[in-house]
This record gives structure tokens, sequence and C-alpha cells, in this order.
């Protein structure tokens, strides 16, 4: 019987259950046992049921990147949304989020005293905000000692802040987690200390990335995404084994010749991201050493490993027929979820359920 014969077409992302709820409590219990709040990043999954799952295990409350992720997710009913994005909010926005703190407990991201000031002035004051802080992935946030500053302007316009949060994105770099996790844990207290000089209490000191999230940290609340899942770029880093992969993109064998396997899963299917350190385009489920060599939209080049030696030292593996079926790792699965339109529950070799991606292309 061809792999996952239930399943109509490909390609076609297919979620692990057992696999999936392995993943959500291992990383419920991390959280439990050293005492520290659990806001699992929506936007990895963008699929209300898989956050039920989480919610369910002990997370408090869910993360999420924009004002339409977190519509969706309060239409689904879930009633805690912090949006961790330092959110520059015109009248139109303003008027989404003031709506949505009507039906939940809803916290902003800031950077800055004037985004404090537009958020106030458009959103009205019923809104918590986090003062975001820069720990070393150089992208948004504010040097930790100025976060004093940020926080007194938004106490100034009315707003209520609740501490500081960060991203120590710079952990997704081979032997870069436990570095990063310093970096994360010095820019908050750091944070922290300028809050309390500006007389406003850090009541939050949000953190975490999926490379960083299993390590102490001065975080009292972490907000890992890809943790559901697994992709290529945990496999490589080492964070993860292929069997806490909950997430493959089933794929058909297209084309086949001298070593090489065609597959009809592409950068439409798999995303098309990959960091200068990768080692391929993603990975075969079950055959480590065969890599994904090129990417169009509709094809993956596979180099297979009966054809040109293997990485690990182990046997060649024969390729496969045409018209067999293959599970790839993408390598950012954000990305990859957010080209499906639903995912495939699998159960051993059965399908089980259909989940849809409901917060799928929520960019605003």
């Amino acid at each position: 019987m061809p792999l996952f014969d239930t399943v109509a077409a490909t390609p076609a992302l297919l979620i692990d259950h057992d696999v999936l709820d392995r993943n959500i409590e291992r990383m419920a219990m991390s959280a439990r046992t050293r005492g520290v709040t659990l806001r699992p990043h929506a936007k990895t999954h963008k699929c209300p049921d898989i956050a039920r799952l989480q919610i369910a295990a002990g997370a408090a409350g869910l993360t999420v990147a924009t004002v339409s992720e977190a519509e969706v997710f309060a239409d689904a009913g879930f009633g805690d949304l912090f949006v961790a994005y330092p959110l520059w909010v015109d009248a139109a926005r303003g008027a989404r989020l003031a709506a949505l703190a009507e039906r939940a407990r809803v916290t902003a991201g800031i950077d800055s005293a004037e985004g404090a000031r537009a958020l106030a002035a458009h959103a009205g004051t019923g809104i918590d905000v986090l003062v975001e802080v820069d720990s070393g992935h150089h992208r948004t946030g504010v040097a930790p000692g100025h976060a004093g500053a940020v926080a007194a302007a938004a106490a100034e316009a009315g707003l209520t802040v609740a501490g500081v949060f960060t991203f120590p994105g710079h952990s997704y770099g081979p032997g870069r987690p436990g570095d990063a996790a310093t970096d994360e844990s010095a820019a908050l207290r750091t944070a922290a200390d300028s809050l309390l000089a500006a007389g406003i209490a850090p009541g939050i000191l949000s953190g975490g990335s999926t490379p960083t999230a299993h390590l102490d940290t001065s975080a009292t609340e972490l907000r890992p995404g890809v943790y559901v899942f697994g992709d290529a770029q945990q496999l490589e880093l080492g964070t993860i084994t292929e069997a806490e992969v909950a997430l493959t993109v089933l794929a058909t064998v297209v084309s086949v010749r001298d070593g090489v396997v065609v597959l009809d899963a592409g950068s439409k299917s798999l995303g098309a991201d990959r960091a200068p350190w990768a080692t391929g385009y993603g990975r075969i489920l079950g055959v480590p050493d065969a890599r994904i060599t090129a990417l169009s939209e509709h094809h993956a080049t596979v180099a297979w490993p009966s054809a040109r030696g293997t990485r690990t030292g182990g046997p060649d593996v024969a390729p496969p027929g045409l018209g067999s079926r293959l599970r790839v790792v993408p390598n950012h699965v954000c990305t990859a979820v957010n080209l499906a339109d639903e995912l495939v529950v699998v159960r051993g070799c059965a399908v089980v359920d259909h989940w849809p991606v409901s917060a799928r292309g929520c960019t605003i």
C-alpha cells in the first residue's frame, strides 16, 4: 500500500498527532518544572485546533504576530493574546484593536515613545503593553537600558506597562543557542532595572525561542513556536531529532535519473527559506543523507545518497520509484504552513482529521 494512501493528492501537509502531542507536553512540562509561564507563538501553526491542545496542556495564552492573527484566534474563543510586534497603529488598526480588547485580554508590543502614543490615541487605553528590547538579534527593540524611557512615555499616554519582551533570534545558528540565552538573560535583567528606575514594575519578562526554550534564562514567560512541529533547521541545529518532527510535506516522486529524485513539492509547498549554514532546502524523513539541492515553484530536486555516498557513513539507500511518496521536512515550518489551506492529521499511516489553517495569510 502506498504511503498514506488515503491522502488523495500531493503535496499535502501531514501532522503526526502522536508526535505533536508529545512535543506539546514536553514543552509544557519544561515550563512547569521551571515555574515559567508558557505563551506559545501561534504564527507557527495558525490553527485553533492546535492552540486548543496547547492551552489544555497548560499554556497561559497565545502569542501572535499581527492584529489579524489575533482576530482569528479571538473569533475561535481564545481570551488572552499578545501581539509580539512593535505595532504602528493608525485609526483603522486602532479600531480593530479596541474591538478585540472588548472580547479578549490583548497585550501589544511597543519599542518607541511615538508608537506608544499612537497606540493610546487610536486604540484607547484598554490594551496593556510590553516594551520590546534588543537582546542581540538586532531587528526591532530598543537597547535594554532605554526600556524605562519608552515605558514612561507609554504610562504617560495612559497605557498600562506590563513588562518587557525580547526575541533571541540569533539563537538560530550552529552553536548559538547557549550564547543567545545568556544575551537574553542579560537584556531582560537590564530592561527590568530600567523600568524600575522609571518607577514601573516589570511584571513580565517575556522571551524565548525554540532553540533556547529549554535553557534557563531570566525570562518569566516563554514564547516558542516551532517546537510544536520541528523543522529541518531544528534538525540541523541539533535541538530536535527526527522523532520530534510532527509536520512533514507528503510529496510524490515525479522523476528519477542518475541518483537525482524530483518531487512535486516545490517552493509553493515547502517555502524557499534556506539559512546560510543549512545544507539544503529541507530533509527527507528517514533518509538523513538525502539533500534537497534545488527548489522550483513545483519541483524539489533531491540528491539521493546512493549515488554520492553518505554523510553519516550509513549504507546506501535505494532510490524510490516513480509515483512513490516521501515525507519532506521543510527548512522553516512557519512559512510552509502559511502556504497551505489545511493540515492533514494522521496517526500511524491513517488519516484521522483535517484541520484548517485559519490564520493563513493574516499579515495585517
